[in-house]
């Protein structure tokens, strides 16, 4: 049983982890992922944010429909799934908050 809600709370951390992967990728902008130089903090390509925020949907996809039992039928198990995506939200509002607040208080160069 508790494997299951570990399970579903991490499903939706990696949902939400793949929400502004894919958006970025799509939009043709590039974004912090684990593979730019340094990790978390320099940007990847937007073709490289289309496949991380796909490869986590599909990790949090199978992770919380195939292995738990997250559905609305399994309320306690959808909670807990949110709880994962809100958890893991607010942790990369806070890091990012940081990195970007850093880059707009730096003074600007004029051309």
């Amino acid at each position: 049983m508790i494997a299951s809600f570990i399970a579903d709370f991490f499903a939706g951390a990696l949902l939400a982890n793949a929400i502004p992967h894919f958006v970025a990728g799509t939009m043709g902008r590039r974004f912090q992922t684990p593979f730019a130089s340094p990790p978390g903090r320099g940007l990847s390509s937007p073709t490289v944010n289309v496949l991380w925020g796909f490869v986590n949907f599909v990790a949090g996809v199978l992770l919380g429909w195939r292995v738990s039992a997250v559905s609305l039928d399994a309320p306690v198990h959808a909670l807990v799934c949110a709880a994962g995506a809100l958890a893991l939200g607010l942790f990369l509002a806070k890091r990012f908050g940081a990195i970007y607040s850093a880059e707009e208080s730096r003074p600007r160069q004029s051309r």
